[in-house]
């Protein structure tokens, strides 16, 4: 087995090198009241927990619902 070449890992940065330019980033403040700045903060936790507990209500809804009509009967 022949031994293989090192790969390069040093920036090439002579003339033909691809210009880096620099980047710009564009902040815009807004202000909120504290509840959507809360919401906007954790959606990414609360939406999922959120979906999940309706899913549980209606269930919890719907059995208490088939219990009731069996028993009225």
């Amino acid at each position: 087995m022949a031994k293989q070449k090192k790969k390069r890992d040093k920036v090439y940065k002579g003339s033909g090198a691809a210009i880096v330019r620099p980047s710009v980033t564009k902040v815009t403040a807004v202000k909120r009241n504290p509840v959507h700045q809360w919401w906007v903060d954790n959606k990414r936790i609360a939406k999922p927990a959120l979906i999940a507990a309706g899913v549980v209500a209606v269930v919890v809804i719907l059995i208490f619902e088939i219990i009731r009509l069996a028993t009225s009967l």
